[in-house]
């Protein structure tokens, strides 16, 4: 398993971010205005002895040799030994809408995109607890089985989409019903808890029956309510471009409206909390804090423990590239004549 051990430092990559634009800036800026004083090479040769050309390279060169001293202080690492371990925690399943009313932007920059930065941000809230994700439209669909790597379960929320979804619709009770047969598979999970993201628009069956089935299966169910009561239109894309709003077999422009009242319904229903979201990321303290209380499961699980550090690595090719920028000099050489950023060939 790879990580970081100091993540914190990688911020500071913004900062080469910066300093190239600047440079770019400034080396455009200066180019410009010595197009006012005539022949941009010939004043280029008279106002200055070095080379343009060197210059990048010796910015490039101190880039990348700030950009590996980043690294290093994050200090990569890899695991070495994997032991068994055990832990203790609550088995949940989080089951996100992908009907097409979650492409509504009533919620910057829309539903979908804030129910998945909602979810990473759960799970960057958990301890212990183990997780699994069930996606839903007209149909349902196990995308993640429990699992308590929550990597795994990160890089599969990121590649959630629409697309995925070939059946459409909104059927919130079939992500109930599979949550339920998902959970009985794991005999030993004496608590267990269902979070549904969605704007609440069911068209397919009857999620508070789903939800009462649950209940009587020890199944607590949590809603997530997202988007506005007034509405929004819904996007309709081609290659990646926005070509209108969704239409009814009228002409009409359809309104999707999030539905607070079904999901009120099914977390009464599920002996589980409520929370909706209109115009923002939804306040999870209050869930979190219910999850926490819950009785926990013990289970064995595989993890590393002892790892081994890269930092020094990338220590060393700073050093190696800083060396080399001192030993480049800024003076002329016909060599470098063709190595400009900007067509002018003062090199």
């Amino acid at each position: 398993m790879f990580k970081f051990e100091n993540t914190e430092y990688l911020y500071l990559l913004f900062l080469i971010a910066i300093f190239v634009f600047l440079y770019i800036f400034t080396r455009i800026s200066r180019t410009r205005k010595l197009k006012k004083y005539g022949d941009i090479n010939l004043v280029s040769q008279l106002a200055s002895s070095g080379s343009l050309a060197k210059r990048n390279l010796k910015f490039i060169i101190l880039t990348l040799a700030f950009a590996a001293i980043i690294f290093g202080l994050a200090n990569p690492q890899l695991g070495t030994k994997l032991v068994d371990a055990k832990r203790e925690g609550v088995d949940l399943m989080i089951a996100l809408d992908l009907s097409s009313s979650m492409k509504a932007e009533d919620i910057a920059p829309s539903r979908l995109e804030r129910a998945k930065l909602a979810i990473s941000n759960l799970i960057d809230e958990l301890e212990g607890d183990r997780i699994g994700l069930i996606v839903f439209a007209g149909d349902a669909y196990l995308q993640l089985p429990i699992t308590a790597d929550y990597s795994a379960a990160k890089l599969f929320l990121s590649s959630i989409d629409y697309d995925i979804m070939p059946v459409q619709g909104t059927a919130i009770g079939k992500a109930i019903d599979l949550a339920n047969e998902s959970f009985s598979k794991e005999e030993n999970s004496k608590t267990k808890a269902l979070i549904i993201i969605t704007d609440g628009e069911n068209h397919e069956d009857d999620p508070i029956e789903a939800a009462r089935n649950a209940s009587k299966n020890n199944i607590i169910v949590h809603t997530i309510g997202i988007g506005s009561l007034e509405g929004a239109p819904i996007p309709v894309f081609s290659n990646g471009i926005r070509s209108g709003f969704l239409k009814d077999g009228q002409g009409q422009t359809v309104i999707s409206k999030a539905d607070a009242v079904t999901l009120e319904k099914i977390a009464v229903v599920g002996n589980g909390k409520f929370i909706m979201s209109h115009d923002g990321e939804p306040n999870l303290a209050g869930l979190l804090s219910d999850i926490s209380k819950m009785e926990k499961t013990e289970y064995q699980t595989k993890t590393y423990s002892d790892y081994e550090s890269y930092f020094h690595y990338f220590f060393a090719f700073a050093l190696l590239l800083l060396v080399i920028e001192i030993f480049i000099s800024e003076k002329k050489n016909v060599l470098f004549a063709k190595f400009s950023f900007y067509g002018d060939k003062n090199a």
